[in-house]
This record gives C-alpha cells, structure tokens and sequence, in this order.
C-alpha cells in the first residue's frame, strides 16, 4: 500500500470516528451518509494521485465530486437534467441551512430526523472529511487535522444537556492516533527499511518491538492525557452557548432578556425557560385588571418555525394617529379609547416596544418605525432598542362580543401568509382539528372557540421542562401524544388547526398583564413573557385568543365567553383590581394568573435571607477550591518526601533519598546540576553546609555511587539519617522568603510531571515488548538459509 493511500484511508477513519461524536446531537442516517459521502471523497482523491494528477486539482475535482453527490442524494429535484447542480439547487441548499441553524438554535439535542438536519450534518461532516484530507495528504501535515477533530467535538461537548458520555471521547481520539501513525509509518518508509524499536527495557531482548507503534502509542497517550484533563481544568462553556436551543438548564444571566427580529419566539422561549425573572416594565393606566402587551406577530410558517414575514420598510411614526387597525371596518371615532405610560428597564433589550393591540398612538418617534399590517413599533437603531425608555400610548379598546365575532361573515384573506400550511404530514392533525370542531358547525367563531377549549379542556398539561424539537414531527407529538408544552406550543398548535380551517391565524409575542402594584402601576416580569393566537375574522381584524391551560393564564377573554353569565374562575387576581387614570370601561379584560404567585401587595415575594444564603456560601465554596488548587504542590511534595523516607534500605531506598535532597536543592534555589557525578554533587553540597554536616553528606554521595556504580545493595545500609540531616541543614541555611517559597510553591514539583511521562513511557515499552513476543509466538520467523 502506497503512502499517500495509507493516509487517506486513515483520514476517512478519523473523520468517520470523529463524526460519532455528533450522535446525541443528530437523528436518523447522517452517520452513515456521512460516511458514504467522505468515501466518495477519498476515492476521489486516491484515483487522481494515482493518475499523477497535480495536486491542486485533486480538491478541487473532491469538491465537486461532493456538491455533486449532495445534491443527487438531498436535492434531486433542482438537478438541470437530473443530474446537474444549478441556481436552483443553490438556492435550495441555502434554504436548507437556515432552516437547520434555525432549528439547532431553536431546540435541544438530539434534533429529529428532519431532511434538512441530515443534510446539514452530512455537508458538515463530509467538508471536514475534505479538509482532513487537503490537510493530511496533500499538505503533509496530519498533526494538524486534529484540530478539526476537536472541532467536532467541542461544539456538540459544550451543546449537549448534561455532557456527552466520557466514552465518546474515545472514537476521535483512536481516528486521531490512526492518521498520526499512518503519516508517520509514510515518512520512516521514505527514509528505508523500518528500524526496530529498542529502548532500555528490550536491549537484551531477542524480541523485536516496532519503534513506528512505540511513537504513536506516545502521541496517543500524550493527546488523550490532554485532552483529559484539560477540561477538567478549565472552566466549563454555560449551555446554549452555541445552539443548546430550549432545553438548556442552568440559572439566568442576571441580564434580562433580548428580543431580536431574527426570532422572536426562540428569544421567548429561552428566557422563559433560563431567564432571570427580573423586572421587565411597569406601566400605569388601561383597562382594570391590567393589558396584554405585545411586542410582534409571527405570520409565517414554514413547517418547522414562525418568524416574522418579509416586510417592507416601516413607516415613520406620526404625531398624530397610526392607520387604522387592520381589517376593522368599523367606526374608529366611536371606539373608547385607553391612555397608558409604560417604563421599560434595561433589563429587556427589545427591538420591538411592548404596546397593546391595536394601538393608535405612541410618543416614540427619532429611529421608531411602525408596521401597518401588525402595528408593530420597531426601533430603528439597533443595539438595546427599548432598553431604558419611556413612552406614552394610546390605544382602541374594540368593543369585541361572542355575538359581533359570530356573526362576521367568511371573507378575503389579509395576506399571503396566515393562510398557508404545510403540504405534508399534516392527515392526523386535520383529522384531530375535524374532530375538535365537529360540534361547531360551519362559524368560524365557534370552530374558534372549540379550539381554545379543546387546548384548555384539561387534557394538555402546561410545562416549560420539555423537550420539544422542531418540525411538524413534533407538533404531532405535542398535539396527539404527550400534550405537554408551554406557550409557545399551545399558541403554534392552535394557530396551526386555526388555518387548517380555513381561518387566517398568526402568532402574538409579547407580556401578560403582569401583577398590580402600588399607586395604579402594574410590574411585568421576564417570566410573563407569553405567546398566544391571533385570528382573523372579517369586519373585526386580529382578535386574541388564549388556549394557554389556567396553571399559566387563569381565565380566557371575555369576547370567547358565551353570551349569558357564567360562574366566573377563580383566579390568583385579587377580588377588587384598582382602578387606573384613563381607564376605559369597555371591555373588561380579564387579569391572568401567574406561574409565579404574588403576595398581597402584588409583588413577587423575595426571601433576603443572609449573609451566608444571598451570595456567602459561594464565596466560602470559591475560596476553598482556590486553597486547595494552590496547595496541589505542596501536598504533591509532602507526600512524596514522606514516600521517600518510608521506603527501607536498599537501592530503591538511596535513589529515592538522593532525589529528595536535589529536590530540596532545587527548591530552596540552588542550582543543582544533573550532568556532575555523585561524588561532584557531594563535595558542592559540603559547600553549602555547615562544617558539621559534611561527613553526612559525603556518606550520602558514596552510598550512591556504591549502588550505582558497584551494584551493591546492601539492606543494612541505611542512609535516611544522612539525608535527613543534609536536608535539614540546607533548609536552615536557607532564607525565609525561599523557605516559604518552598512550602508553598516548590519547584520541583514540575520534575514530577517530566518523571511521570517516563514512567508511563516505560509501561507502553512494556507494553511493545508484551505485543511482540505474542507476535513471534504466534506467527515464527522464518530463518534465513546460510549464505
């Protein structure tokens, strides 16, 4: 087998072992793919050296090769002729990757076994496999592929909840080990015939142990020690670093939350779940009971997430009035009206401004943009965008009854996007909205009404401790298995059998009503944080519904009560809400229930708690772990000096206690030489000594040379009396400063680690010699015939 073949085989080894690490992250084939596509690769790459193709083609033609089989196996449909890539593969391909990275931001590991994962993954790991063999083979440096190695490793070792399993550490480095020999069995090879290991464990062994497996069972030890410990040491990436999505645990940042564009809903979803439950905003006025706050309206669904559609550029906010609500046709100077004063912390640094629906005016006007079709209030300058301001608004307070709603006639639809769904697996979830509805007859208003009472009905369970992935895959699960969620999925799951109806639907993001306070003001929280369905009616424009069960939200909204009074729920609201400045009478609005339940005053209640509780015990816990780190030498040494004493007479016995005086030397700061004779290193120690000293210190130097030198092992003599007073000596020569520097950081120890890795040399010597005397029993050299 040719070099260049060895090494190319050794690098589709390592990236094929290296991608098993991606297991907890991806689902479905990938793997194998994966492993297919490299072997294309490889090929690739073997058949053009073999042709004696110059060697910057050959990436270039495994580049191709690549796009080429990637685009047969996941997207056949945009192949000119099918069989060439053209614009519209590209243009697929990158759909497909926003796609995958929205979903790997968006939900933990392991992800579902959606087409556009695997894609992801195979592209991933097949482009590595590439650079591995750009790197090992046609630039001869196959140490250096190991840090794409560790690339795969790191990312989904920092991603996964909880850590990946110790053991699947082992696949990438044995890949690693594998390309390190394969490359360093090539160069001896260039170099002649293949000389045998010797070391001083095999100089009088008949045995032959290979010095090429010597080298890289070293390099191995040596990367797996590394990579070992190195995590140990440093500190631990907090998950959702990169991409940990909902899932991750952990305590919040003590930052508040960031709303973006880019995803609302993933924004949402990890403050709810992360978060600290700081301070968000206050507000005074509005209706009694307190108003929901909305920040956007997701509209487009593309079968895996909701995000916000294109829109065009906003307009800039008015002096006076916005344009009227969308698809209300009624008369807006006939509509009572709200006056609200809302107070953002910096805590929330949002893009969006939080404001009720359907608002009418807001005094936010340098870099502030309104959208027509869904009111939102954006910021224009980036950065915090509402962090930090105050603004006041007023807003409609549409006169919304069960009767009006039911009795809007079916009409155009507002747009391009609330309508549409996916083309495919979507028989069980139309077969379930068909049977939710089935008592509802053909109102809209009434199909929506049974949908919110069929989410609040007592068979869903409300939870933020899921693991939801992405994909109509697990909306069906969500839907019609285990039925546990949080807002999201239960807004997402309603708006989804809302447009299977027929009824335009959209996703609002923004804040429950939040808890009364003093003086009329009302405090929202990160926590309050909500999602919740928005669906069209004709006439009416964009009416809220809530399907979100009463552990989060206590009672739904007054319009999607029947027309009769009902046994009003009971809620954690208290019995007489005050009354706020520019309140409107028309309508009531109920004031949510909170995951998080208030005292009396309407706060949620803090424990101050002590010294020790708020901040003490893990100050003490930090201390502790930096004495104990910073007194890892000294007890290094410590235990050592007493191993060394402990041992009896003999030769084991003098070279320990030799080496405990160098070490003593070295730490007091002494230049001891390792290139002078026992009997030199004697006469240079009498000269540190006091006079008293020196016989003890010239019977320690001879016994060494005696054990060394003349082989003898006498187990009556016993020298650790001599070293005890040698040491003893040149520690009260010392000065106090070396001596405190030799308690508490000693040198030495670094010798230790030196000594370590010859120790552990000395095992994989052992270890050759063990393999190659099992080889020459089991398969005998022939012997050469006399010459």
């Amino acid at each position: 087998m040719t070099g260049h073949v060895r090494i190319s085989l050794a690098a589709w080894a390592a990236t094929v072992l290296g991608a098993l690490v991606l297991t907890p992250v991806f689902s479905g084939p990938f793997l194998f793919i994966s492993a297919f596509l490299c072997a294309a690769v490889t090929g690739t790459g073997i058949l053009l050296q073999n042709l004696r193709a110059p060697r910057f083609v050959v990436p270039v033609v495994q580049l191709v090769v690549l796009v080429e089989m990637l685009s047969f196996i996941f997207l056949r449909d945009t192949l000119r002729f099918g069989l060439l890539p053209w614009k519209e593969t590209a243009l697929e391909f990158n759909q497909q990757m926003v796609n995958a990275m929205s979903a790997i931001n968006r939900f933990s590991a392991p992800l579902p076994a959606d087409d556009h994962l695997t894609l992801f993954a195979a592209s991933v790991i097949a482009a590595t496999g590439l650079l591995i063999h750009l790197i090992a083979v046609q630039l001869r440096q196959a140490a250096w592929a190991g840090l794409l190695l560790l690339t795969m490793y790191t990312v989904p070792a920092a991603t996964v909840h909880g850590g990946l399993p110790a053991l699947l550490f082992i696949p990438p480095a044995v890949g690693y080990i594998v390309l390190l020999a394969a490359e360093g069995r090539t160069r001896l090879s260039r170099w002649g015939r293949r000389i045998s290991g010797v070391s001083h464990l095999d100089a009088s062994e008949p045995i032959e142990a290979s010095a090429l497996g010597q080298a890289g069972r070293r390099i191995g030890l040596s990367v797996i020690a590394l990579a070992a410990l190195l995590p140990a040491l440093l500190p631990a990436l907090p998950e959702g670093v990169i991409g940990n999505g909902l899932a991750g645990g952990g305590t919040g940042t003590g930052i508040g939350a960031s709303i973006t564009s880019t995803d609302p809903m993933l924004d949402m979803g990890k403050n709810l779940k992360r978060g600290d439950n700081v301070t968000a905003l206050t507000y005074t006025g509005g209706p009694p009971g307190g108003t929901y706050l909305r920040l956007t309206a997701l509209d487009q669904f593309d079968g895996n997430t909701w995000r916000i559609s294109p829109r065009a550029e906003g307009q800039k906010v008015p002096d006076n009035d916005l344009q009227a609500p969308p698809g209300f046709n009624g008369d807006l100077s006939k509509v009572p009206t709200t006056e609200m004063k809302i107070d953002v912390s910096r805590n929330l640094r949002s893009q969006f401004a939080p404001v009720p629906y359907p608002l009418r005016s807001i005094s936010l006007k340098d870099r502030w943009r309104y959208e027509p079709s869904s009111l939102d209030v954006v910021s224009t300058n980036g950065g915090g965008g509402v962090a930090g301001k105050n603004y006041r608004l007023k807003a409609y307070q549409l006169p919304l009854t069960p009767e009006l709603l039911q009795a809007t006639p079916p009409g155009t639809e507002p747009d391009s996007y609330t309508s549409q769904i996916p083309t495919r697996n979507m028989d069980d979830i139309r077969e379930l909205t068909e049977k939710v509805v089935a008592d509802a007859g053909e109102n809209r208003f009434q199909q929506a009404v049974a949908l919110q009472s069929f989410f609040r009905g007592g068979d869903f369970t409300y939870s933020t401790d899921t693991d939801n992935k992405s994909g109509m895959t697990a909306l069906r699960k969500f839907l019609l298995q285990d039925r546990v969620g949080y807002c999201e999925q239960f807004a997402t799951g309603m708006a989804l059998m809302a447009r299977v109806l027929g009824i335009p639907s959209r996703v609002g993001i923004g804040f429950l009503p939040g808890q009364p306070g003093k003086n009329g003001q009302y405090v929202v929280r990160m926590h309050d944080m909500h999602a919740w369905p928005e669906l069209f009616f004709q006439g009416q424009g964009w009416v809220r519904f809530e399907p979100t069960p009463s552990a989060r939200v206590a009672s739904t909204p007054s319009w999607t009560e029947p027309a009769e009074p009902l046994p009003s729920t009971p809620t954690a609201a208290p019995t007489t809400a005050p009354t706020t400045p520019g309140s409107s009478t028309d309508p009531e609005l109920e004031r949510p229930g909170d995951r998080n339940l208030p005292d009396d005053n309407g706060l949620v209640p803090v424990d101050s708690g002590n010294w020790f509780s708020n901040g003490g015990a893990k100050a003490i816990g930090i201390g502790v772990v930096v004495i104990f780190v910073l007194g890892i030498p000294w007890l290094i040494r410590s235990l050592t000096r007493r191993r060394r004493f402990a041992r009896p007479p003999g030769r084991l016995g003098v070279e320990g206690l030799w080496a405990e005086i160098r070490d003593t030397s070295r730490d007091l700061g002494l230049d001891w030489s390792d290139s002078s004779t026992p009997r030199q290193l004697g006469d240079w120690m009498a000269s540190k000594l006091p006079e008293s000293v020196h016989p003890q210190a010239h019977r320690l130097a001879r016994g060494l040379e005696a054990v060394r030198y003349a082989g003898l092992a006498d187990a009556e003599v016993d020298l650790r009396t001599e070293a005890a007073d040698v040491r003893k000596a040149l520690w009260s020569q010392a000065k106090l400063v070396q001596r405190w520097r030799a308690r508490l950081l000693p040198p030495s120890w670094r010798w230790y680690l030196n000594r370590g890795s010859t120790e552990a040399s000395d095992l994989l010597d052992e270890f050759d010699l063990l393999l190659a005397r099992i080889r020459s029993t089991v398969l005998p050299r022939r012997s050469r015939p006399a010459d």
